[in-house]
């Protein structure tokens, strides 16, 4: 069964950075889009940053001119670059991906943990 494993997470203090990386268990030719979502302590899951196939990324305006989602095409992988970081943003990240006509992938999480 396919999944996603995330990497990169870790504890950091506020301003520093860390970049996440999300790779498939196995090569996915149909891959539409590509996003990150998070869940803080006690708080619901909320998408951060999405990718399509296109090319075309959007972000949520928490994280806007700090973050950034990008691809790497021949290793079927993609990551979320994180600079500037703040407590807040701190919450399991996990990958997720649309694929085929309704598929969807999720991976397991990767803790972020930004404190002084």
């Amino acid at each position: 069964q396919r999944q996603l494993v995330e990497s990169g997470g870790g504890s950091v203090q506020p301003g520093g950075s860390l970049t996440l990386s999300c790779s498939p268990s196995e090569w996915i030719a149909s891959l539409n889009v590509m996003a990150w979502y998070r869940q803080g302590p006690d708080k619901p899951r909320e998408l951060v940053a999405r990718l399509t196939a296109g090319g075309v990324a959007d972000y949520d305006e928490s994280v806007k001119g700090r973050f950034t989602i990008s691809r790497d095409r021949s290793q079927n992988m993609w990551y979320l670059e994180m600079n500037n970081l703040k407590p807040e943003d701190t919450a399991v990240y996990f990958c997720n991906a649309l694929v085929g006509i309704r598929g969807q992938l999720w991976g397991r999480g990767t803790q972020v943990t930004v404190s002084s």
